[in-house]
């Protein structure tokens, strides 16, 4: 651990070195990459240097042990510093564990209403809005990329980008089934009834990470739909992108010029074609792909949210809260944080 915890320190005060250099820092490119790549080191290096600062403290501590009139507080300085030093210890095995490398990047997060009709659409809307509070709270940017509106509220689909610091590193945990019972707004009975959206959360491909080929695609234009009135696009801004290879399908008519439209499909594109390459890559790992928390796979359920108990539970690692009410205001970060945890625990037991 110590000589990974060096080569660190060594990297770390390159990467200073480097970007104080006038040189460099006249190249805008070069310098977000130097940055990015110390900013990857920071807690690593923090920890180091408060782990070698009580090292040190602790070696004091001991030669003033046999001091007639400071060998008692010696003492105590010891035990203190001993059980900080080990907490730090614990703390450092958790920052160098493994990084995923997609792990800072935006996302791009689809919600489908799945089982359960209307209600399902519903509820595709109520867990869109969710995340819509989670990132406001995180001081996250959501932009939204598609949606389909459903008669009676919520959406089939709803896609959209969320961008901001580390956001795939939280949001990740989210892909697969989401289930809700309650008593929809359309039952006379009063009875509960199970509905299902999946959600599917994908890093954000840069060009660097997908290369694809112009003649690959079929670009269509159409006509924007809209609520009426003012809101329906009059002209043909609206973009449907097809992948040939693949038949991967992307839309987009948020935006009022079929530039931007185009420009967000492109960027819809890149990521699906991205997380598809991800997703072959783990199939082909096997075994690290069973030990991840969720698979993110479309039809696995992982949370049920029960508002006549006002629970919810994550059916990945037991964890249950009665503050539904709550989580669908946007406090997600108890949930996530305990997925967090038992993420690294099962990294630590090398499972």
């Amino acid at each position: 651990m110590k000589e990974r915890l060096q080569a660190i320190e060594e990297k770390y005060n390159e990467l200073s070195k480097e970007l104080s250099n006038p040189e460099v820092l006249s190249d805008i490119k070069k310098t977000l990459a130097l940055t990015k790549q110390q900013a990857s080191l920071k807690d690593a290096y923090e920890a180091y240097m408060k782990y070698k600062q009580i090292d040190s403290d602790l070696k004091d501590a001991k030669e003033l042990v046999k001091d007639p009139e400071l060998g008692e507080f010696a003492k105590e300085e010891i035990q203190r510093l001993s059980a900080e030093k080990e907490q730090l210890e614990s703390q450092i095995e958790i920052i160098l564990l493994p990084k995923d490398p997609n792990d800072d990047k935006n996302v791009i997060v689809e919600i489908r209403g799945a089982a359960g009709g209307d209600e399902a659409n519903i509820f595709a809307g109520d867990l869109y809005r969710m995340y819509s509070k989670y990132a406001e709270k995180e001081g996250w940017k959501l932009d939204v990329l598609t949606e389909e509106h459903s008669d009676a509220g919520g959406f089939p689909l709803i896609e959209f980008m969320v961008k901001g610091d580390n956001v795939y590193s939280k949001l990740k945990y989210e892909s697969g089934a989401h289930r809700v019972q309650r008593v929809p707004v359309t039952e006379t009975q009063g009875r509960v009834h199970t509905s299902t959206a999946t959600v599917l959360v994908m890093p954000e491909a840069e060009e660097v990470d997908i290369e694809i080929k112009p003649s690959d695609l079929r670009i269509d234009v159409y006509r924007s739909t809209g609520a009426g009135g003012q809101c329906v696009n009059t002209t043909d801004s609206a973009v449907r992108i097809t992948h040939l290879p693949t038949n991967t399908v992307v839309t987009c008519q948020n935006e009022r010029s079929q530039i931007q439209n185009k420009e967000k499909c492109m960027q819809m594109l890149r990521t699906r074609l991205y997380e598809a390459k991800l997703r072959e890559q783990e199939e082909k790992l096997g075994s690290e792909r069973k030990s991840k928390i969720g698979t993110g796979d479309r039809s696995e359920k992982i949370r049920t949210y029960n508002y006549p108990q006002n629970r919810v539970t994550d059916h990945r690692i037991g964890y249950t809260t009665k503050n539904l009410d709550r989580v669908m205001e946007g406090a997600l970060e108890d949930i996530i944080n305990a997925l967090i945890t038992e993420d690294q625990n099962r990294k630590l037991k090398g499972e």
